[in-house]
């Protein structure tokens, strides 16, 4: 079974590797609830309790789908974390943020009652609206904890600066920000401040959007609805070169007889151990039990120092070409 990620700041425990939900309901092409179920139950048996969503996922989709999880296997099995701040609409990638403490708490409720529970474990803001105070932003969440609402405060995407911030007004238990060997602009600040303040970091999109499984080698294989295809690290040339960067890992894989998507999670747990002040716990997500499987057997991969210095060499900060999103989804990230 996963082993157990202590949250400083929320006062539970979490496991070591959670599981990202939003590709289940939109963006990664069709959505099948009935797989999609079956993924959830599976991830559940293998030792996942830590369970990740947000209302603008499917808008309200993807909510739903966790709500009917959790209904079947009993609530006090899992912790559930949820979001508010993205307003847009159905198939629309454009959207808009909104932190207004009236929308934060129709969020919340909205989220409490699509989920079908009174009490959300981690409430984050997915993303910051800058024309609001972050002061102001945390000051209504907590009063939503207060209510017991929620239990713990995350945040999502914002800067080493605003984190600060935040934690001046309440402990913040959770930053959710993008993190991996292919994404690793979290390092310069992002990360040592939330080792400072107790924060963990929940990085998403962990195995780098597929890049990093080795089993995505061309764009054209991608559903005509995938948001990756906007994306421009998915642009013509530089997913190619982007392609370039895994060779290290795929050759760091084959000798341990492991896939390259198991070395970059196995890569990403080590940095929890690096520091204790605070743990790294990703969420990779999937709708395959099978892929499901192998991201949870990256558990038990063993790095040694000299693999870590490899990889860290391999793919340094700032070596993926392109943005991680196109404009729009730039919009409230690392403000």
């Amino acid at each position: 079974m996963l082993q157990q990620r202590s949250l400083p700041h929320a006062g539970f425990t979490v496991s070591a590797l959670g599981f990202g939900c939003m590709g289940m309901s939109e963006f990664y092409g069709a959505a099948d609830d009935a797989q999609s179920l079956k993924t959830l139950r599976a991830a559940l048996d293998l030792g996942v309790t830590f369970f990740d969503t947000a209302d603008t996922y499917g808008i309200g989709d993807n909510e739903e789908l966790v709500g009917r999880f959790t209904k079947d296997v009993g609530r006090n099995k899992i912790r559930l974390a949820t979001k508010f701040g993205i307003v847009r609409q159905k198939g629309v990638y454009d959207r808009r943020i909104d932190n207004s403490p009236a929308y934060i708490r129709s969020a919340c409720e909205a989220s409490l009652r699509r989920l079908g529970i009174d009490h959300i474990d981690l409430y984050y803001m997915h993303r910051f609206d800058t024309t609001q105070r972050i002061e102001d932003v945390v000051a209504t969440m907590a009063a939503l904890k207060q209510e017991g609402k929620i239990g713990a405060i995350g945040l999502s995407e914002v800067s080493a600066a605003t984190l600060r911030k935040a934690a001046a007004v309440h402990p913040i238990a959770a930053l959710q920000s993008e993190y991996s060997l292919y994404t690793r602009d979290v390092e310069a600040e992002i990360l040592p401040t939330c080792r400072e303040l107790g924060t963990a970091l929940v990085p998403y999109a962990p195995l780098g959007r597929g890049v990093l499984t080795g089993a995505l080698t061309k764009v054209e294989d991608l559903a005509a609805d995938d948001f990756r295809r906007q994306s421009p690290r998915f642009a013509d040339g530089n997913f190619e070169r982007n392609l370039k960067l895994l060779a290290p890992v795929e050759q760091l894989a084959k000798a341990k007889g492991c896939k390259p998507g198991q070395i970059a999670l196995a890569w990403l747990l080590a940095q929890s151990t690096a520091d204790s002040r605070a743990p790294v716990v990703p969420i990779p997500g999937t709708k395959r039990i099978g892929y499901l499987q192998e991201n949870v057997a990256a558990a038990d991969i063993k790095l040694s120092a000299a693999d870590l210095k490899l990889l860290d060499e391999a793919l340094p900060r700032g070596a993926a070409i392109g943005e991680r999103y196109a404009p729009a989804g730039m919009k409230g990230v690392n403000v």
